[in-house]
């Protein structure tokens, strides 16, 4: 059973199917994957990272937050298996926005030349990366809503700046369905699009619904899920809608992401995403 915010997706054919990755034939076909991300709304990059990169940096992650009751003692920090009870807080927002955010090696993944030499050859210019850059842990039995992230569409956050801003969330280490990776709604980026085109975008903005099995009914489409490995990578557009679901692993592993946005450097850019990510940020 596959769940977002205690909603229980419907898995039948009609509304569930496992994205598509890029098949090795277009990785090097910027034509192709032009095709791909209009048609699509995404593109899934199986192995697109070194492993090695993102689970370092995710041992080095869990590794600053374990004196906060984070991940249970004794276990690996690379693994990130929950602690039960409550964390510290206090500690934990302090060493997350004070040191991990503006750190060095959370900018080193985020400029990785695997990612930013790739965004320049895809949008064929000089890129920006928006300071702003969010990274997400989710502890295994978190439920309710607010837990996941809710439906939406990366513009309603954006519109001060490019709308041709796309985002690349980047699993840090294995995340199988269970550990609550991201869903996309197939052919969501569409009517997304021309719902922001002729002014029929219904409100609010900020977030579609966390009924992710009624917006899927409504709009009669699939939420498109996978198994995520360590070193894969999802781009999409900024009208793509998509979501995240339950962290139910059962071996009770944090699941541990971050979302990065890259745009054409000479186009409009939104002031409000050029200081580091902070939850009292107003966005």
């Amino acid at each position: 059973m596959i769940t977002s915010n205690g909603y229980v997706l419907d898995q039948s054919p009609a509304r569930f199917a496992y994205l598509s990755p890029v098949p090795a034939s277009e990785r090097a076909d910027r034509d192709a994957l032009w095709r791909r991300l209009r048609e699509d709304g995404y593109l899934y990059l199986s192995n697109h990272l070194d492993p090695g990169v993102v689970n370092n940096f995710r041992e080095y992650y869990f590794t600053k937050l374990a004196e906060t009751g984070l991940v249970r003692v004794g276990t690996e920090p690379s693994l990130g298996v929950g602690a039960p009870g409550e964390v510290n807080r206090a500690s934990l927002r302090r060493i997350l926005f004070d040191e991990i955010v503006p750190g060095a090696a959370y900018g080193g993944l985020t400029a990785h030349p695997d990612i930013k030499d790739w965004f320049a050859w895809l949008l064929g210019d000089e890129v920006h990366l928006h300071k702003r850059k969010i990274i997400r842990h989710v502890r295994p039995g978190e439920t309710g809503i607010g837990t996941a992230t809710q439906a939406h569409y990366d513009l309603v956050y954006l519109r001060e700046g490019s709308e041709h801003v796309l985002s690349m969330w980047i699993p840090l280490g294995d995340t199988p369905i269970e550990m609550g990776g991201l869903a996309y709604l197939e052919g969501s980026h569409h009517w997304a699009l021309a719902a922001e085109r002729n002014g029929t975008r219904k409100h609010p903005a900020a977030s579609i619904t966390a009924d992710l099995p009624g917006l899927a009914d409504t709009h009669d489409a699939r939420w498109l899920l996978s198994d995520f490995h360590a070193g894969d990578v999802m781009v999409h557009s900024a009208f793509a809608v998509h979501a995240a679901t339950d962290n139910v692993d059962p071996e009770n592993r944090i699941r541990l992401s971050t979302d990065i946005r890259y745009q054409r450097a000479g186009e409009p850019i939104d002031w409000r995403w050029q200081e580091h990510w902070s939850d009292r940020d107003g966005l």
